[in-house]
């Protein structure tokens, strides 16, 4: 591998430990992984407004899980395995999220991308939407310039991991939005219990 593949895999794996960004299930399937958090900003959904300081649980992709996309570029079967993956994910969050009883008090679930526009259905905004996730502007804590390097990490790892998906794109195409549902309505979304994946042991979760 190439060593500056190699070195920002290893950072990232030490970001998502000081982060305390866990992968809370080593199932097949599961690409994501969470991180309790607390809101900085007001968020409005649809049933009501999670208010800043409130608890939240950020979901985070596993960048060493995420199906690589194809040296063509993107295809239906990859879009139906990314979907699929997220979809496994999101039930496996929302049965961690009801056996774990420190997290019943979160009060929203979502995160924050760079794939997802705010305008058009590409980019997997269609996807989210159609998962029950409100798209929104992203925040900007530390503003544009902030935004910049944060886009700018994003597009190094995306270079480290999947660098398929740089094919015809820049690093100013890139667009931070966030993602978010209240915990109502993911618990009822995905809180069926799933069928036919293996719960690993979590108590020493991977990074």
């Amino acid at each position: 591998m190439n060593p500056l593949r190699r070195f920002l895999r290893a950072f990232d794996h030490w970001l998502s430990d000081r982060e305390n960004i866990i992968a809370f299930n080593n199932a097949p399937g599961v690409v994501l992984r969470i991180q309790d958090s607390v809101s900085p900003v007001d968020i409005l959904l649809p049933d009501g407004e999670v208010k800043a300081g409130a608890r939240i649980l950020q979901l985070h992709l596993w960048n060493d899980r995420m199906p690589v996309i194809p040296a063509q570029g993107p295809d239906f079967r990859w879009a139906l395995q990314i979907y699929r993956s997220i979809e496994i994910s999101s039930k496996a969050v929302a049965r961690y999220i009801q056996k774990t009883p420190g997290l019943q008090d979160i009060q929203a679930v979502g995160g924050i991308n760079a794939h997802i526009p705010l305008q058009g259905t590409g980019g997997g905004r269609s996807m989210m939407e159609n998962m029950g996730f409100v798209v929104l502007p992203y925040h900007r804590p530390f503003g544009a310039f902030g935004e910049f390097w944060e886009n700018l990490f994003t597009y190094w790892l995306m270079w480290a991991y999947n660098p398929t998906s740089l094919h015809n794109r820049s690093l100013l195409s890139l667009q931070r939005t966030e993602f978010w549902m209240s915990k109502k309505q993911f618990l009822e979304r995905f809180g069926n219990p799933m069928k036919g994946l293996k719960n690993e042991p979590e108590k020493k979760p991977e990074s």
